[in-house]
Formats: structure tokens, sequence, C-alpha cells
């Protein structure tokens, strides 16, 4: 299983570099724009790749891996940010494309690799805060069934809100009191309760945004029609579309990649119930933002609208099975792009909730993992005796990080901070200046 696990990643890595040089898909959303204009030959190639790197490697580099590190699981934006960068980068031909693919599929394995070499280095530090890193994410499981209230209060108003917040906790406790049953012979199973908690916002969420009436509107079933030809480039990749999506959901399913800090946290601690719940409600909330950007630019996202980590998360004890259920979903997706197109007529509010689900789960990402780096940069001062700046490091990281020119994503910088907090209480360690208590 292990061997599978690398040819998983390196194929992964490959086909999407590969997808990404031939314009096929892109996982960038703003990227995805870009795209066109190369072939429509308002920019150069070389200006192509400028842009990928300037627009994805900040996040790479920021955000992706520090999240890896904490978990020691690929966040997918680490490989496929990557890949686009290496597709674009390699030149528009035969020769090319072939080099997109090894050099894809080179990075994913030493992507996959790196990870267990830091686990390793960790281990050899004066002291190893890679423990101390896991809490960064620590509260990410429950604090993310606050999502979908956020999301209500900002297509609703604060009322409807505050709530479904209300809702969402009462849940919360009931699940968690009488959310297990007996199945006969001492047998019994529990429902998650975060899991179930967040699924009862979700439902409130949907069923405020479905009560939006139409205007008799159909801008998104019109846009099928003019760009015809731009979904006609899509479908006619269908097959590589659905083996990405298909591989995808196979590493998911292995658990060396996750679509999202969120679900990456639940899988960490083998809370698989959460983590499929918080994938299928980003899932939704990305269906108008991927399928939009598809049906204009021609360039659709090697994940799709992500619902490729829902079937993995789902199939975690069946890797194999996953692979194949996830190239049917991107096939079933490809062939419903103007079924949603059309429905998001019918319920405008249900459109307009994808922008308010990924600006709240991205609100509670932030938080929750300042918060998360406070705690772990706190715990590791602890362990050497200088409580309280392990605090101070990572909220001025933070403040700091605002006023800067180049600032880094704010749901990344607290991780780095805790990162860099854990190398300097190293290298205080090496130099004398402080030391590890004795027991």
């Amino acid at each position: 299983m292990d061997i599978l696990k690398y040819i998983v990643i390196v194929a992964i890595g490959a086909l999407a570099s590969m997808l990404a040089n031939r314009g096929i898909a892109v996982f960038n959303d703003g990227f995805r724009a870009v795209v066109p204009q190369y072939y429509d030959k308002q920019i150069s190639r070389k200006e192509l790749a400028t842009i990928s790197f300037s627009i994805s490697f900040g996040l790479v580099i920021g955000f992706g891996l520090p999240t890896s590190i904490g978990a020691t699981i690929i966040l997918i934006h680490c490989l496929l940010l990557t890949t686009d960068i290496i597709g674009t980068w390699c030149p528009d031909s035969k020769r090319g494309l072939v080099m997109s693919g090894v050099i894809g599929g080179v990075y994913g394995l030493l992507l996959l690799v790196g990870l267990e070499f830091v686990v390793t280095l960790f281990g050899h530090l004066p002291y190893n805060f890679l423990s101390d890193l896991g809490s960064v994410s620590g509260f990410m499981t429950i604090t993310f069934a606050m999502f979908p209230a956020l999301a209500v209060a900002y297509q609703h108003g604060f009322g409807k809100g505050a709530a479904t917040a209300v809702v969402t906790v009462v849940s919360w406790f009931l699940f968690r009191k009488f959310g297990t049953f007996s199945i006969g012979e001492g047998s019994s199973f529990t429902l998650n309760a975060d899991g179930m908690a967040m699924l009862v916002g979700v439902i409130m969420m949907l069923a405020f945004a479905a009560n939006v009436k139409s205007e008799g509107g159909n801008a998104n079933a019109q846009l099928t029609q003019v760009f015809s030809g731009k979904l006609s480039r899509i479908r006619k990749n269908w097959g590589l579309l659905a083996l990405i999506g298909g591989l995808i959901a196979c590493g998911t399913a292995f658990g060396i990649v996750a679509g999202d800090p969120a679900s990456l946290a639940a899988v960490a601690e083998e809370n698989w119930s959460s983590a499929t719940m918080i994938a299928l409600a980003r899932a939704i909330g990305f269906v108008p933002l991927v399928f939009t950007t598809s049906i204009v630019t021609g360039v659709y996202a090697p994940a799709g609208c992500t619902f490729v980590f829902v079937v993995g998360l789902m199939l975690h004890k069946y890797p194999l099975a996953a692979l194949i259920v996830g190239a049917g979903v991107m096939i079933v997706e490809l062939l419903l792009i103007n079924v949603f197109a059309k429905g998001m007529d019918r319920f405008p509010g249900v459109k307009d909730m994808g922008e308010h689900i990924r600006t709240s789960m991205t609100k509670v990402i932030e938080i929750t993992l300042m918060v998360g780096a406070v705690i772990g940069a706190e715990k590791t001062a602890a362990a050497v005796g200088v409580t309280g700046i392990g605090a101070m490091f990572v909220i001025g990281c933070v403040l700091l990080n605002r006023r800067s020119k180049k600032p880094i994503v704010e749901m990344a910088i607290g991780p780095v901070a805790c990162i860099l907090f854990g190398l300097l209480v190293n290298v205080l360690l090496l130099l004398g200046i402080v030391a590890i208590p004795a027991a």
C-alpha cells in the first residue's frame, strides 16, 4: 500500500502539470481566468508563466507548506498550485508536455518524501515542537461548525445568522449527550457532535438561501449558450479530467492529501466523519465559482468542484474504489454544468450562497489558525520556561504582517509565526539562553 501511495502522488503531480501545460485545467481560481488570454494571443507564454508564479508561489510557501507540516498530510494547495506553475513554465510543445509531466511527478514524490524527512528532522532538534505545531489546527474541526451561521449572517443579516449559531451550538450539546445508539449485542455507534452540528447549520443555511425567490432571470443559462465552445473544450478532455479526479480521490482515501485545512485537521485526528462533512460543505460552496469560471474560460479545475475529496474521505478504507468513484464524480460534474447553471437561475439565493460560504470559511479558518498558533507557540514557550513570549511573538507577527508591503495571506501567517518561533526557541537552546526545565 505504501508503494501505491507514492505511485498515486507521482501520478497526480505529473497529470496535473500536463493539464496545466495544455491549458485544460488549473487549480488557482484566479489564474483560470488568465489562461484563455494566452490561447487568444493576448499575452505571451512567458507572461503566462510569470503570472502563474506570482499568484501561486506565495500561497504554497506561506499557506500550503506550514499547514501540511503541522499534520504531515499534504494540503492539496501545495501540490496543485505548484503544478500550475510547472505546467505553464514548460514550453507549449510536445517536449514541454513531457517535461511538465516528468517535473510534476518528481515534485509530487519529493513533496511526500519531504514531509516525512521534515518529521524526522524535527526529531533531531534540541526540542521537537512538532506536537506543539499540531495545536495550530487543534480547534479546526469544532470551530468549522460555525461557518454556516456566519454565511447566513453575510447573506441574510445578523438576526438569522445568530439564530443559526444558537441552533448549531444547542445541536452540538444534544448530539454529544444523546448521539450514541445501541445496535444490539453490546455494539453501538456514535454520531460525531462536531459534524452533526455543522450539518444542522448547513441545512439551515440551504433553507434560508432556497427561500430567496427568482425574478425570472436566466443569466447562467444564457452563459452556457454563449460559451458553448468553451464547454465543448472542457468536455472533450473528459477522460483526462476523470483520471485526475479519481487519482485525487484515491490520494485522499490514502490520507496523503486533503482539500482544505479544516478537513486536513480532522483527518489528522482520524475523525473521518467530520472531515467528510467539512469537505462536502466546502464543495457545495465551490460549485458556483468553478462552474461559472469554467463556462467563461473553457478551463476546468483538476479537482473539479472538490467533491472528489468527499469521495476519498467517505471511502477512506477503500482507496481503489475511491479512484473509480472519484472519476465517475468528475464525469457527472462535466455532464451537469448546464443543469447546475439553470438551477442557479431558479434559486438565486443558492447561487449567491457560494460566495458567502467561501468568505465565511476563510474567516473561520483565519481566526482558528491564529488562535491555534498562539496556543502552539505558548506550548513551545512553556516547554523552555518562558511562558507568554510565544503569544507575543505570534500576535506581533500577525499585526506586522498586515503592514507589510508584501504580506503573507492572513490564514497562513499564524502557522508560519508558530514555526518560526519553534525554530527560534531551538536556536536559543543551542546558544544556552534558554533551557528545558528538569523534570
